[in-house]
C-alpha cells in the first residue's frame, strides 16, 4: 500500500483505523504517534502485518525506544528515520528474499533492512512469507542454532 498518493490515502486509514487484533503495547504506541503521517500509516500497515503472520508474537520496547516483535526470539523491529522506515528482520541472512524486498544488510549476521520511502509500496506477501519464516526459524531453535547445523551437516 502506498502511503502518500492522495486518492490512496483513505484506504490507508481505513486499514489503520480499525481495533487491532493483537494485544498492543502502549510505548509501541507512543512511538508511533509521536512520527510524521506518513510515517504513523506506514508503521500501522507493518504492525498489522507482522502480527497477522502470526497471532502469538509480542510487541516491546527494547533499546529504550524502537519497537520490536518477538516470538521464541527477536523476529523483526521497526525504526523510523529522516525520510522513511526501517524494518530490521532477524533472520540471520538465512531466509530467502526470491521478491528482492531486503533492501540493506545483505552481508550482515544478524539482521537485514527493509527500507519503505513515502510513496512505497509494501509488498506484503513477500513481507509476510519472509516473517513466516522468521517465526518459524525462531521456533525451530533460531536462525543461529540452523546454520550451526547447516553448517555441519
Amino acid at each position: 500500500m502506498s502511503a502518500g498518493r492522495p486518492s490512496e490515502r483513505p484506504a490507508v486509514a481505513a486499514m489503520t483505523a480499525s481495533q487491532p487484533r493483537f494485544q498492543s503495547d502502549p510505548r509501541v504506541d507512543d512511538y508511533i504517534d509521536a512520527l510524521p503521517d506518513w510515517q504513523q500509516a506506514i508503521c500501522r500497515r507493518l504492525r498489522d502485518l507482522i502480527h497477522a503472520a502470526d497471532p502469538e508474537l509480542v510487541e516491546t520496547i527494547k533499546r529504550t525506544v524502537q519497537p520490536y516483535f518477538v516470538l521464541d526470539g527477536n523476529v523483526c523491529a521497526l525504526l523510523a528515520t529522516k525520510d522513511h522506515v526501517n524494518l530490521f528482520v532477524y533472520d540471520g541472512g538465512i531466509v530467502p528474499d526470491p521478491e528482492g524486498i531486503i533492501t540493506a544488510g545483505h552481508e550482515n549476521k544478524t539482521a537485514r533492512t527493509i527500507s519503505f520511502y513515502r510513496d512505497d509500496t509494501i509488498n506484503e506477501a513477500a513481507l509476510t512469507v519472509m516473517l513466516k519464516q522468521i517465526i518459524a526459524n525462531n521456533r525451530a531453535g533460531g536462525w543461529r542454532k540452523l546454520k550451526a547445523r547447516s553448517t555441519a551437516d
